[in-house]
């Protein structure tokens, strides 16, 4: 299995409150799989996205990614295994806008420790397989918000990384738009079998997922 999270349960402070946002929820992930998980907002879908990509750690439960034990670790650790194993799809893009389609590959690479014509010419591999051969060289402000998303899917896929997490993946696109970029999720996922955790309000995602999870009040239901 590529994702194991077991009983996650996270709780935060806010005054003398404890607030409990995720109440023991358990999920699992296998390559090739795509999971849409949906819920309103405040339901906690966020929270267990940024637990599984080793951004937040839980109160208690276990997060377990390519049979490595990802909670417990020290920060330096979980940066590695973020480096290593997780691609990051964000709602907003995320791209520098100083640098090119290619540029903004490459420097996910170099944080990876790819460098060189190693990064250029997997950065060109990735464009080419979300269809952005022709627009290896064209800064974000040139780019339509398809074209801009391709990116930030190609960034997520560059260095091989197993497991996608993608926040609000097409939350800024148009229907056209947003059920090509879905396609493109769905093939990728299934030839170059990656894990892919869609969170989402968009019911279109429901087209291209194996399987629907819905969380509300920290629970999955």
């Amino acid at each position: 299995m590529l994702l194991e999270a077991t009983d996650i349960h996270k709780t935060f402070q806010e005054g003398r409150e404890t607030v409990h946002v995720l109440n023991g929820v358990t999920l699992s992930l296998a390559r090739g799989e795509i999971v849409s998980l949906e819920g309103p907002s405040g339901s906690g879908k966020t929270t267990l996205l940024s637990i599984i990509g080793c951004i937040l750690t839980p109160t208690s439960g276990r997060v377990v990614i390519e049979q490595h034990g990802v909670n417990a670790q020290h920060q330096g650790e979980l940066a590695r295994v973020r480096r290593q194993y997780i691609g990051f799809v964000f709602q907003q893009f995320n791209l520098f806008p100083a640098l090119t389609a290619l540029e903004n590959i490459e420097y996910a690479l170099n944080i990876k420790g790819v460098k060189g014509v190693a990064a250029q010419r997997e950065a060109e591999r990735v464009l080419v397989a979300v269809g952005l051969a022709e627009r290896l060289h064209f800064l974000p402000r040139d780019l339509s918000g398809g074209q801009k998303q391709r990116v930030a899917v190609a960034r997520a896929l560059a260095g091989n990384s197993p497991l996608i997490l993608a926040d609000e993946p097409t939350a800024n696109l148009d229907s056209v738009t947003g059920g090509q970029v879905l396609e493109m999720f769905r093939a990728l996922a299934k030839q170059e079998n990656r894990g892919l955790l869609i969170v989402t309000h968009d019911p279109k995602v429901r087209a291209v997922a194996d399987r629907v999870l819905k969380i509300e009040d920290g629970r999955l239901i």
